[in-house]
């Protein structure tokens, strides 16, 4: 039986006449295929189905990352945020100072004796100023604190009683140190204790140059660290940190301050 052809490729028809399988025919992909050869309609459905599956990719393409240069800088990590700043811890507070001096000058001195506390050790007394000069001459006499160590002052200006007069005083005897303190005005005075200790000649001396306290019946009440024409008491707490005295300067060193 002679074969039958469609295109070059001869195909053997199949027994009882019947139309050759899809798959055994000729397929657009064969090299031999003639171009203008009728497609069958499960050939062109087939054909058009796979240019979609063609231009579909395989895989997804690698990154490639590109390479650092030698001694490039990396960039900088984003900033950590800053932790919220804790609260300020409070200071220390004075407290209470009870002891049997404490007892023998409130049984004779009453309200006069306005505080007896203790601040980081240090035991203080604060007295009324009309009492200040009996406590001290006790203090000497009857309780042998018999050294002056220092006496001071600190400036509140917005406060009424605007200086705190500090008398530092210490008990060979006894090796113990207190502090009695008092409160006065601006312009106001106290009695000096130079006859009670010595050493209060000169320390009262320095109150008065730094903070313009006067000390009544001092023997030689001056300044001792600035001259005596100085205006001002620098260590008052108004007093501007670059304050001179421009007229002093000119007299007495012939040259304008540098301030």
């Amino acid at each position: 039986m002679p074969e039958e052809t469609r295109g070059s490729n001869p195909v053997s028809p199949s027994p009882g006449g019947d139309a050759p399988p899809v798959e055994q025919a000729l397929r657009p992909s064969d090299a031999s295929a003639s171009p203008n050869t009728p497609l069958s309609k499960a050939e062109a459905a087939t054909e058009a189905v796979k240019p979609a599956e063609a231009t579909k990719p395989d895989r997804a393409p690698a990154t490639v990352e590109k390479p650092v240069p030698a001694g490039a800088a990396k960039p900088a990590p984003p900033p950590a945020a800053k932790p919220p700043v804790p609260p300020k811890p409070e200071g220390p507070k004075p407290e209470p100072w009870e002891s049997e001096l404490v007892k023998r000058l409130r049984r004779q001195y009453g309200s006069g004796i306005k505080e007896a506390s203790t601040y980081l050790g240090q035991r203080y007394f604060l007295v009324d100023r009309s009492i200040l000069y009996e406590i001290l001459l006790r203090m000497r006499d009857e309780e042998r604190f018999d050294y002056c160590v220092d006496i001071t002052a600190v400036h509140y200006p917005k406060r009424d009683l605007q200086f705190d007069i500090v008398y530092v005083l210490y008990s060979f005897p006894n090796n113990e140190r207190i502090r009695v303190k008092t409160q006065i005005k601006d312009g106001g005075s106290l009695r000096s204790v130079v006859g009670v200790w010595e050493t209060a000649n000169w320390l009262e001396r320095e109150v008065f140059d730094m903070f313009g306290v006067t000390f009544e019946g001092h023997p030689d009440l001056k300044r001792i660290l600035l001259p005596d024409g100085w205006k001002g008491h620098p260590l008052r707490k108004d007093y501007p940190i670059l304050q001179q005295d421009q007229e002093w300067v000119q007299i007495n060193l012939g040259i304008e301050s540098g301030q």
